[in-house]
């Protein structure tokens, strides 16, 4: 089965899902899939809240794969159509409300229009009747009501599954067509995100005809089955604020200023009094988190635009900058747990394939919970694209935590702001956890990131004498910021981590290739520290890692002597 147009029956539809048909009977008719559901609030900027309902379970999984196979037929359609379509900007890859306000840029005239109630109208039998009717699907009605049923809680589409985006955009592609027909007659543009519908022009004339554009697009969205929320409809003008998906599209596109300010103001209250307020209610860390995100991914947008894409930490505007601070006060000053940033993502693998073969020896690094997990006792920072672009930490490689100590220590001579100074001052308290650069014992050869970040912090000579002594070194004092090696290996000046395996373990030969430890090895008779990192996570148990005592052993010491520290600073 390559095709829903193949589908005649509801296991044709299982196996075009590679569900068992059985898994499918026991989900639909022996649990039911109403009871796979969780219920839950969260918050609007309105103040109100939105209700989740969310799937669980195997309906959970079903329902991704169900709407994979719908996003990849819709697109097939649209390529064998020659369609490229730029109406619906919800959920789609690609589309944000970013590529729906911008549409709406800059123009005289602008008309909100909300669809009421969107979800609740779209009703189990409208989504069976869709893909029986619809011309691109003609689904047969037992596999038309198996998708309704599989997409449906309590008879209605939920907000909060993973088929409900793609099968609004669905049902919504005739009404699209129909108001884009009537947009152009008026000289509108016209875009949709879920059920809030935008016109935009520079039409002097249109407020003469918006009477009659209004009483036309009633009609359409009536016969298309929704209702359009009178309450939310508004127009608004060149010379007042315009709001598109909750940004400003006067000029160029933006967050509200009143929305930042409150932002902004919330994040001083997480960093002076240890917690903030929202609408009178104490609000997470990844509540602000999520503001943040919201307000960055416009200026980002526009500073990209601005720059001709040529962006650095150094171009960052005020609001990017504040970013920047929460994210470091979060992750680097007030973090749940000891964080360690390593060189790249091999190390991390190692490390952890090490805590969980001597889980026993370090319980204040690893324990397992009651299901038999393993949960670490310290966070292993996650290089993004938020931190190359906020911080110009990237993806990996050693040399970029050179410029997240800066931010450590520096002086503001490099536009890095020492944020452990400035939290120092405004928070009246240390840091909560310890922040481990791990890097390569290799101090000693000039092309190397240890040597380099050596030098860039002036090392002098006690403290390198005190990094080969015990593998660690303080890095700011008051502070948190620490540097962790490994042992050099026996009779050698310089060791990467892959030293402390025994050689029978880096000798293994896998696929009838051998590690190399060079990055330019010739991958027909070698592999790499990435394919070798993973053999060793996936064989823990096996693999003798006694040669990381003294690494895990620094870590360790590292932890209690910072904690014991914090009493005395």
């Amino acid at each position: 089965m390559t095709s829903f147009n193949g589908i005649k029956s509801r296991s044709d539809l299982a196996d075009y899902l590679h569900i068992p048909p059985s898994k499918l009977a026991y989900i639909l008719f022996k649990i039911g899939v109403d009871s796979y559901y969780t219920e839950f609030d969260i918050p609007k900027k309105s103040g109100d809240s939105r209700r989740i309902c969310a799937p669980t379970g195997d309906l959970k999984d079903v329902q991704r794969q169900l709407a994979d196979a719908l996003w990849e037929h819709q697109k097939s359609v649209y390529e064998e159509l020659g369609i490229k379509p730029n109406i619906s900007h919800a959920f789609e890859e690609g589309k944000s409300i970013i590529t729906n306000a911008k549409i709406h840029r800059n123009k005289r005239f602008v008309l909100n229009v909300d669809l009421k109630d969107f979800f609740d109208s779209i009703h189990i039998g409208r989504v069976c009747g869709f893909f029986e009717k619809n011309k691109y699907f003609n689904l047969p009605h037992g596999a038309a009501v198996t998708i309704a049923q599989l997409a449906c809680y309590r008879g209605k589409l939920p907000q909060g599954a993973p088929t409900s985006p793609i099968i609004t955009n669905l049902i919504c592609q005739v009404l699209d067509m129909h108001l884009l027909s009537l947009a152009k007659r008026y000289r509108l543009d016209y875009t949709r995100y879920a059920d809030d519908m935008t016109f935009s022009t520079n039409d002097k004339t249109f407020l003469e005809k918006m009477d009659s554009f209004y009483t036309e697009l009633e009609k359409k969205v009536k016969k298309a089955g929704f209702s359009i929320n009178e309450k939310k409809t508004r127009i608004s003008y060149r010379d007042s604020k315009q709001v598109v998906t909750g940004l400003v599209v006067n000029k160029k596109i933006s967050v509200d200023h009143e929305y930042c300010r409150k932002v902004r103001a919330m994040a001083h209250s997480l960093y002076t009094n240890g917690s903030y307020l929202v609408d009178g209610v104490e609000g997470n860390v990844r509540q602000l988190e999520g503001r943040f995100a919201f307000i960055d991914q416009i200026e980002k947008y526009n500073n990209i635009c601005d720059s001709a894409g040529k962006h650095n930490a150094f171009t960052l505007n005020g609001r990017e900058r504040q970013y920047q601070q929460f994210l470091f006060y979060c992750y680097f000053f007030d973090s749940d747990k000891p964080l360690i940033i390593t060189e790249g993502k091999t190390d991390v693998r190692y490390i952890k394939a090490a805590l969980r073969n001597l889980h026993a020896e370090y319980p204040e690094l690893v324990e397992k919970d009651a299901k038999g997990k393993f949960v670490y006792k310290v966070n292993f920072f996650k290089r993004s694209k938020r931190f190359k672009y906020l911080f110009d930490l990237s993806l990996d490689g050693a040399d970029s935590l050179t410029y997240m100590y800066n931010h450590f220590v520096s002086n503001g001579k490099d536009n890095r702001v020492n944020y452990l100074d400035y939290f120092l001052r405004i928070t009246q308290r240390v840091p909560k956890h310890p922040v481990i650069f791990v890097y390569d014992n290799e101090i000693i050869n000039s092309k190397k990131p240890l040597y380099k970040f050596a030098n860039h912090a002036k090392f002098d000579d006690a403290q390198r004498t005190q990094l080969g002594r015990q593998l660690f070194l303080r890095l700011t004092s008051p502070g948190n910021l620490f540097l962790l090696t490994n042992p050099l290996a026996e009779g050698k000046t310089e060791s990467e981590i892959e030293h402390m395996f025994t050689e029978e373990t880096r000798g293994i030969e896998l696929g009838g290739k051998t590690l190399s430890l060079d990055p330019k090895f010739d991958n027909t008779k070698f592999f790499g520290k990435d394919h070798f990192s993973s053999h060793v996570l996936a064989n823990y148990k096996t693999i003798d890692f006694s040669g990381f005592r003294p690494f895990l052993n620094a870590m360790r010491t590292v932890m209690q002597e910072y904690e014991k520290s914090k009493t005395e600073e």
